[in-house]
């Protein structure tokens, strides 16, 4: 069976929040994402070619793990608090 993917992709157009942003996802949304999704292991990382885009990565056993996500109760606070974010 394949390995899923579920890729998060962020815009933080301000330099100046951009640190803040990092800090926060870092230590505690990527965390909880993981554990709330039941994620085999998750990363993170700026874009080389545009500073302002931030990619997320959260690996699953399977493709559809990662898909049952999508539209679920489960993504539905993460989401919540990104956007707060």
């Amino acid at each position: 069976m394949a390995k899923g993917y579920l890729v998060v992709r962020a815009e933080v157009p301000e330099e100046a929040d951009r640190a803040s942003f990092d800090h926060w996802y870092g230590s505690d949304h990527l965390p909880l994402a993981i554990r709330t999704f039941a994620a085999q292991r998750g990363w993170r990382c700026w874009s080389r070619s545009d500073p302002a885009v931030h990619y997320a990565f959260y690996e699953f056993a399977a493709v559809e793990q990662a898909q049952m996500l999508l539209g679920s109760e489960r993504i539905k606070p993460l989401v919540a608090d990104f956007d707060r974010v």
